[in-house]
């Protein structure tokens, strides 16, 4: 089957957490960050083949596994790393815990900017360290740095929590913003740890991604935490790492992840080496697909929901939804009511927000949307001496 069609793998039964959400309801999942596309068959074919080795103990990388990763961030990501760089992790979520308790102590606090992934407000609260959320600051729908906000809540800032590409906006921060935000934490002494999950689903072919560690100046203050997992489709395996050129910066994050988070399983290494190495014509088809159900997106919503205002969708494969028009106190449920399933905004840090997930298939897609419209259109007020029905509402839409 080919992975980008509009036909979708069957996930009933399967324990997923996207589907299993709303089992026994009629209601499609746009909520979680995991895709409706079948992984790349490189990656599957590894896969069986690890399966007949039949012993699966713990698992060192390979030096073929380096390779991959180091040639990687040179090729990609402009980053020339070295071996000793690479710190393997279970996940990303671990390195942003990890790097609350390296470099955050117990009167310190962590700085980032909302709306974010809710795991990065939890991080420094998990760790017992103190999170300072600082709004992006916005216009319409762009998002950006309030440098002035940010220089405000510096004193006694010891981490800055970066996420670029940024979950859920959508935004590539652009190299000017980057080489900011370096001087920002180098002038009050904050490291930098950033995660760069999303950094290959760059879909509007205007942006790019740049990484932190390409910044000059960044290498002394940096980490940079990596995974094939939102890209590859493959975050069931569990596999992650983080780039920490400076020497002591690295030994005390392998000091806070010790006794917590230090093996990584055999398929997820080796899945994240078959990502990078063999999967390059799959990553394209996959771009290609998401540049087509973004257009698809945006315009619907254009055209068909103005009510709705959305996001750029420059990277990452969800859409920002500001559903603020609709006059909903909870959005989230009327929307699933009309079948559809999304991420609440107020879970990101702004309210009257919501995440929708477009790596699926596109028919899969056209019905999550046409479901919204049609709850929307309810919504509207009655125009004229004639009842505004329904039918109606969505044939002027």
């Amino acid at each position: 089957m080919n992975s980008f069609s509009d036909r979708s793998v069957n996930r009933a039964g399967t324990n997923s957490m996207k589907w299993d959400r709303y089992k026994g309801r009629d209601i499609l999942p746009f909520w979680l960050a995991d895709m409706e596309f079948a992984c790349a068959p490189a990656i599957i074919d590894s896969i069986h083949k690890l399966t007949r080795q039949s012993i699966f103990g713990y698992t060192l990388p390979s030096a073929e596994q380096y390779n991959a990763v180091l040639k990687y961030l040179r090729d990609e990501k402009n980053v020339l790393a070295e071996k000793d760089w690479i710190v393997w992790l279970p996940g990303i979520v671990p390195g942003l815990g990890a790097s609350c308790r390296a470099f955050a102590g117990d009167n310190d606090a962590v700085m980032m900017c909302t709306p974010v992934y809710p795991q990065f407000m939890l991080a420094p609260a998990n760790q017992g360290r103190k999170a300072i959320c600082v709004p992006l600051a916005r216009k319409g729908m762009d998002y950006g740095f309030d440098w002035d906000a940010m220089e405000k809540c510096a004193a006694g800032t010891k981490l800055f929590l970066l996420c670029n590409p940024h979950n859920p906006v959508g935004k590539a921060f652009s190299r000017k913003e980057l080489t900011r935000l370096v001087d920002f934490c180098k002038r009050h002494d904050i490291i930098i740890c950033s995660d760069d999950i999303h950094c290959d689903l760059i879909v509007d072919q205007g942006a790019r991604h740049t990484a932190i560690l390409s910044i000059e100046g960044a290498a002394e203050r940096s980490v940079m935490l990596m995974a094939p997992s939102k890209t590859y489709n493959v975050p069931g395996l569990a596999c992650a790492f983080a780039v920490i050129a400076d020497a002591d910066l690295r030994e005390r994050f392998k000091q806070a992840i010790r006794g917590t988070s230090e093996w990584v399983n055999m398929f997820g290494l080796e899945a994240c080496r078959v990502a990078y190495e063999e999967c390059k014509e799959w990553h394209d088809g996959l771009i290609s697909y998401l540049r087509g159900n973004r257009a698809y997106l945006l315009d619907f919503f254009a055209n068909r929901m103005p009510e709705i205002k959305v996001g750029s969708c420059e990277s990452t494969y969800m859409a920002w939804l500001d559903v603020s028009e609709l006059g909903q106190d909870n959005a989230v449920k009327f929307f699933e009511e009309a079948g559809v399933g999304l991420s609440d905004g107020a879970d990101y840090g702004e309210k009257q927000m919501m995440r929708l997930n477009y790596a699926c298939p596109r028919s899969m897609l056209e019905e999550g949307l046409n479901r919204m419209e049609r709850a929307v259109a309810s919504l509207r007020a009655p125009v004229g001496p004639k009842s505004y029905t329904l039918d109606n509402a969505v044939e002027n839409a």
